[in-house]
């Protein structure tokens, strides 16, 4: 096997995500960045989409987490896409997410809250 890695950065969605109440009234800019380890040794040699992560796929699933639902913790939001990427996509050995909060509410200036969990195929 030869692992290599697939990222996503910087995603950005408009989501209704924290602990206080206008968070989730008004809502806020989330960031999301994704690194994928994948074998490359098939996906190079065959160069098809199907041998390798859809990176499409991988997109519309941070989407439907981040936008489609509201909690108080990002720790929760990068739990819950990388142990589903994890699940659902076979051909990902391990996957890296970094959820950012942008001008998060902590009493003073501060640009960004930033949560990081990684989760890996058991053995």
């Amino acid at each position: 096997m030869m692992l290599g890695t697939v990222k996503l950065i910087n995603s950005v969605f408009y989501a209704r995500h924290g602990v206080m109440h206008e968070e989730h009234k008004i809502g806020g800019r989330y960031e999301v960045d994704v690194s994928l380890k994948v074998d490359f040794e098939k996906p190079a040699q065959s160069d098809e989409l199907t041998d390798t992560v859809d990176y499409g796929a991988v997109y519309q699933l941070i989407h439907e987490i981040v936008t489609q639902n509201s909690f108080y913790l990002i720790e929760k939001i990068a739990y819950l896409i990388a142990t589903k990427i994890i699940a659902t996509l076979p051909l990902v050995h391990q996957a890296k997410v970094t959820v950012r909060k942008v001008n998060p509410p902590v009493g003073g200036t501060c640009d960004r809250a930033e949560a990081v969990f990684k989760a890996r195929k058991k053995a």
